[in-house]
């Protein structure tokens, strides 16, 4: 069975629809273990719910960024896969070269447009029509690394940051689970800036 580490900073709702799909037999995986960088956040208490082992490495009580993530690196284990939901701390070049290839990231925009952490305000204000949601490998850079899946969403005239993410949302709930059992499968290839998806 495939291994997966979850490392969120919030809520955890991308978390749970991955619970939700291994319940349901759609993403055929475990969560090893869930990790935040801050305590008290729904996305313990969520990984509690589903009886999954959780732990909190507060970025706060770390002087240096090497020292919180050689913390992670210890409460990680051996798994095959760093699942990325939520977790608003950029890793460093060294973490992600240890999980190249099997560090995943869910993003609230259509990369390469708009990364950062404030996709649905730079959307909103830059008017575009369309916006969505993309899954792809972490590489060295912020939001860059090879493309797995998108999904498209429209932006209405009225929306604000609020409605536009709850719709964006839904879609990032189908299309994770989904990419996160494509790698289960095998059939995701890094080819360059590529993900070649293997029938």
């Amino acid at each position: 069975m495939v291994k997966l580490a979850v490392l969120c900073s919030g809520r955890g709702s991308d978390l749970q629809s991955i619970i939700d799909a291994i319940k349901a037999g759609e993403l055929q995986a475990e969560i090893s273990i869930v990790l935040t960088d801050k305590p008290n956040v729904q996305a313990l208490t969520r990984a509690e719910s589903a009886d999954i082992k959780n732990v909190c490495v507060d970025r706060k009580l770390f002087a240096t960024r090497a020292e919180f993530e050689a913390e992670i690196l210890k409460n990680l284990g051996d798994v095959d896969l760093v699942v990325l939901a939520g977790f608003m701390r950029i890793l460093s070049p060294e973490f992600v070269r240890k999980f190249t290839g099997r560090l995943m990231n869910i993003h609230p925009s259509l990369l390469p447009s708009f990364p950062g952490a404030h996709a649905h305000r730079d959307v909103l204000a830059y008017g575009v029509k369309v916006s969505g949601c993309t899954v792809h490998f972490v590489d060295e850079g912020t939001d860059s690394g090879p493309i797995i899946m998108q999904a498209a969403v429209e932006v209405k005239d009225d929306d604000t940051e609020e409605t536009l993410s709850a719709r964006v949302l839904e879609q990032e709930h189908i299309i994770y689970p989904r990419a996160i059992q494509l790698f289960v499968e095998g059939r995701l290839k890094i080819d360059g800036r590529h993900v070649v998806i293997r029938d």
